[in-house]
């Protein structure tokens, strides 16, 4: 499905428990393969430096409901500055949408100290409107941490992900500094099942993946994260 020249997917998002996690992990396993980047079988990291604009919309229109909205974030794995991702999503009710460019080390480093002229002739468009929107104001909000465990199924391009261990950066925007504060963001024990898909989600993986004992919520990493730093910095 395609909406303004985006392709959009589904995304359903669960708070689940630990026991319930082991349950679902077992299922799974038996017929979806992991995702390839994963390190081991609990996943690999994933640290995102998330931008908002002056007024906070990505914040505030998550929680007010705004049926269109989109946020800007910059992305790393496990650490490593070998991928650095720039991507957008966006959301229109329950589907999603995911733009994605690479930045380079030094590009990404001259964004973290507030020079966003390396951009200005990017060729790419998601780069340009990125940086339009750091020109109206966007700067960096928020930074999100978690280990994710992914499973793919190719049948309706499946891809559930149980995210672990999430948590908020408290001290600094870069994502890259050893010094980096990390608060735990969810009331334990709790980590996130999310289930993306394109137009179907096959029955067989409906009946596996589906949690029995928790309800489907609107669940906002950046969000829970965002609200982590501003309680720190009240107390």
């Amino acid at each position: 499905m395609k909406f303004l020249g985006r392709k959009l997917r589904h995304e359903q998002k669960y708070y689940i428990h630990p026991h319930e996690y082991i349950t679902l992990r077992q299922q799974l396993s038996l017929l979806l393969r992991l995702d390839g980047n994963s390190q081991n079988r609990e996943g690999y990291g994933i640290r995102s430096l998330y931008f908002d604009g002056p007024h906070d919309h990505a914040l505030y229109d998550k929680t007010n409901g705004i049926f269109s909205r989109e946020k800007y974030r910059i992305r790393i794995y496990n650490g490593s500055d070998r991928v650095i991702k720039l991507e957008r999503k966006s959301k229109y009710g329950d589907y999603v949408s995911k733009e994605a460019a690479s930045l380079t080390r030094e590009t990404y480093d001259r964004l973290l100290q507030g020079d966003s002229g390396c951009l200005k002739e990017a060729g790419i468009p998601l780069l340009q409107d990125f940086y339009r929107a750091l020109q109206r104001g966007y700067r960096p909000a928020a930074i999100v941490d978690y280990v994710r465990e992914a499973y793919v199924y190719e049948p309706g391009d499946v891809r559930i992900t149980f995210d672990k261990k999430l948590s908020a950066g408290v001290n600094t925007f870069d994502l890259f500094d050893p010094a980096l504060v990390l608060i735990e963001a969810l009331d334990q024990p709790r980590m996130i099942l999310e289930i993306k898909f394109n137009e179907f989600l096959p029955d067989v993986i409906r009946k596996l993946a589906l949690p029995t004992a928790a309800n489907r919520s609107a669940i906002s990493k950046y969000v829970i994260c965002r609200e982590v730093c501003i309680r720190h910095f009240k107390a």
